[in-house]
Order: structure tokens, then sequence, then C-alpha cells
């Protein structure tokens, strides 16, 4: 059972579809679509501005998203955002990646397809061209992205998608086990490499 918080009335809303881990914070005016996918210790704290996940879009661990008061925060559909990224009033586009512990300022939009490369800063207002790669600290648009890192960007938001379902389906919570069963059973996932590997090692 995901327990959320309502503030002054204002109750989060998740999907049936979508996947909320107990352990992730919902507070106030938030939003999460069908299919997505909300990840263990995520903060979506919408105590003072509006937080949007959307449909089949991913916040995973440890990210925080929030704003100020009156403003929004927004993944839009197949967004896909990486542990331990911060969000304050951005908006991420639709099928966007954003790299592990980036952080996202006020007013910036991260453009539909666009890469933000991990532990990058994404300035307030910055605004990133659809479809390309930015990177750094500040985050600089570094080039045009491939048709190759579309599809595996592409495949890595579907197994979140997955992961969704076979949580809704199967996760829940037990005591662990004091040693490895003798016919372990393996996770039914689909192959997945880093990027770096799908290139076959080319930067």
């Amino acid at each position: 059972m995901v327990k959320v918080f309502s503030i002054d009335g204002v109750t989060p809303v998740v999907h049936p579809t979508a996947f909320v881990h107990p352990r992730a914070v919902l507070i106030g005016d938030v939003v999460v679509g069908p299919g997505a996918y909300v990840a263990p210790c995520a903060s979506l704290r919408g105590d003072i501005g509006r937080i949007v996940v959307g449909e089949g879009a991913n916040v995973q661990d440890s990210c925080l998203l929030h704003c100020f008061p009156n403003a929004e925060c927004v993944i839009e559909d197949w967004g896909h955002v990486g542990h331990g990224t911060v969000m304050h009033g951005a908006r991420v586009g639709r099928h966007a990646l954003i790299g592990m512990n980036s952080v996202l300022r006020d007013g910036c939009v991260i453009g539909e397809a666009a890469f933000v490369a991990a532990m990058s800063f994404v300035p307030a207002g910055f605004e990133v061209p659809e479809r390309t790669l930015v990177a750094g600290v500040p985050a600089k648009v570094r080039r045009a992205l491939t048709d190759e890192e579309m599809a595996w960007k592409r495949s890595g938001t579907e197994e979140y998608h997955r992961i969704a379902a076979r949580s809704l389906a199967t996760m829940q919570e037990v005591d662990a086990l004091t040693e490895e069963e003798a016919n372990r059973p393996s996770l039914r996932v689909e192959t997945l490499h880093p990027l770096h590997v799908t290139r076959g090692g080319k930067s």
C-alpha cells in the first residue's frame, strides 16, 4: 500500500496502473500518470507547487522533485529520470533522459528526446534543444543524438514499464531468507546494456 500525504486538503493522485514504491514520499499536489514508476526513497513534495509525472515516465531511487510556490515540476510522458536527480521547478520533455545525480534548476526545460549526461548541472531558465546531448557544470550542448542512442533510451524506458508492471503484480514485503536456495529463481528481465557497451566501447 502506497502511503501518501495530503496538505491543505490536496491529496496526491496515483493512476491504478502506476507503481509507486511504499518507501517513496508523495505530498500534496502530485499527479502520477498511467504506467509510471516511482522508485524507493524518491521524494515528490508538492506542498507549495505542483508535481506531475507523465504516462510511462519513471522517477528513480533517491530523486527529489520540488518547486517554488505556485510553480510546477513536470516530467512529461516517457521521461526517464536517473537515480539521485534533483529537479526544482524544472520540466523534462517527452522521451527525454536525465542522467544520474544531475541537478535541474527552476524554469529549465529539457527538450523532447534530449539527454542530460550524468552529474550535470542545468542552470535556471536554460532550454535544452530537442534530441541533443548536454553535459557539464554548467551543462552545455555537446552534439545531436543518434538514432542508436534514441533506440537505446527507448529500450531503457520500456524496461521501466515492465518493472512497474512486475512490481504491481509481484512485489511484496517479506522476511529475508537466511541462506540462498538450492534452485534459486532468476529474474525475468530483458537484456539491456549500458550505452558504452551498446556502442562497442566507443564514447
